[in-house]
């Protein structure tokens, strides 16, 4: 116990120290409602599989904070009322697209995503989700990082903190994100680390291009960060960051929150049974260590221990005062870790029996492109 103890210590030190700093939240990006909007160059693109409850609140933010812009809902063959809410938006530059099946090869969203881009004209195009509601200077304050250089521009909304589950799990959803594509390395056009958060994408409309298009991802199942790496390829410049700008209307209790995760889980460990059971065994020496070494360690075994929570709830603190989460929380992370563990391999026993991914009652084959 005293070596394990000692060398999660050493690996949650490692995360703390590490020059990147993956814990941090230094990357953001602020709406300013101080200063006017920016004239629209962009259109915004919003794929819509059954999202009648979300979509009209969408809307009807864009209405005030991206007036002139043009807006295309893909109709991803919904069988409630999400058509109806489009049109009934009020939105001058509306274009209401029905969409057709997958072609073969493609996934659901990006499917309806390549129907929209067909009509897009904008230097730019704004990858909204349909439950993504932004705030007024938010699409402004996403240009002006664009006309830094940056040809791809995106931003993790805030989650929906509605419901006990949510406030537990999903400030750590952002920061195990995080600690996976560290931020700062994924700016860094000389890094190999690229990521994107879905929700809320600015892009290039000719970088788009230059990184093949979306059919040149057609069957991702991480489909945001497959773009950023695509559009990093090609030689353009990527930034990512947080922000209280855009704000996810997704309610989800811990069932809906264990689909989400299940549904990359994984695919991110390239549907390798061993890198599972490697992540496992480094989650298990990360956080659980810790709190074995505490309850039944001895002398300086308990005393390590003590130190790595200590250093692992310091790293998790910076997320949960972003969110204006309860701080206490970091000391629950070990439990919340093991959550997502026993996600990610409901994820892998899923998949061994056949289902790559579901979403949106779509089913995702293993082998079927």
């Amino acid at each position: 116990m005293l070596i394990l103890a000692a060398v999660s210590l050493a690996l949650w030190l490692a995360v703390l120290l590490l020059p990147w700093q993956a814990w941090r939240c230094t990357e953001r990006l602020e709406a300013d409602d101080a200063e006017d909007a920016q004239p629209a160059g962009f259109t915004v693109l919003i794929p819509a599989r059954n999202e009648a409850a979300v979509l009209g609140d969408t809307l009807a933010a864009l209405r005030v904070c991206a007036r002139g812009a043009p807006v295309i809902v893909i109709d991803d063959q919904s069988d409630d009322e999400t058509a109806a809410v489009a049109r009934g938006s009020g939105l001058d530059d509306l274009t209401l697209i029905r969409g057709t099946p997958p072609a073969a090869g493609w996934t659901g969203k990006l499917w309806a995503l390549e129907q929209g881009i067909r009509n897009v004209t904008t230097p730019r195009v704004l990858l909204l989700d349909a439950d993504i509601r932004l705030t007024r200077g938010m699409p402004a304050s996403l240009q002006r990082k664009a006309d830094e250089g940056y040809a791809l521009v995106s931003v993790c909304a805030e989650p929906c903190w509605a419901g006990a589950a949510a406030r537990w799990l999903m400030p750590a959803f952002v920061y195990f994100f995080k600690l996976l594509y560290p931020f700062r390395l994924a700016n860094r056009m000389r890094s190999r680390v690229a990521a994107a958060a879905g929700g809320v994408v600015l892009v290039d409309r000719q970088a788009l291009a230059d990184a093949g298009g979306f059919g040149a991802w057609r069957d991702a199942i991480i489909d945001d960060c497959t773009l950023a790496a695509h559009v990093k390829r090609a030689g353009h410049r990527c930034w990512i960051g947080l922000t209280r700008g855009a704000t996810s209307l997704r309610r989800a209790d811990a069932g809906g929150i264990a689909h989400m995760i299940a549904r990359t889980a994984f695919v991110q460990l390239r549907e390798s049974l061993a890198l599972l059971i490697a992540a496992t065994a480094l989650l298990v020496l990360a956080f659980w260590i810790p709190v074995l070494a505490v309850a039944a360690g001895h002398g300086a075994a308990r005393w390590l221990g003590a130190g790595a929570w200590l250093v692992l709830g310091c790293c998790y603190l910076p997320t949960l005062v972003y969110y204006r989460r309860n701080p206490l929380a970091a000391v629950l992370l070990p439990a919340t870790a093991t959550f997502f563990l026993v996600t990610a391999w409901y994820s892998a026993w899923r998949a061994l029996g056949g289902t790559r991914s579901v979403w949106k009652d779509r089913h995702y084959q293993r082998g079927a492109g």
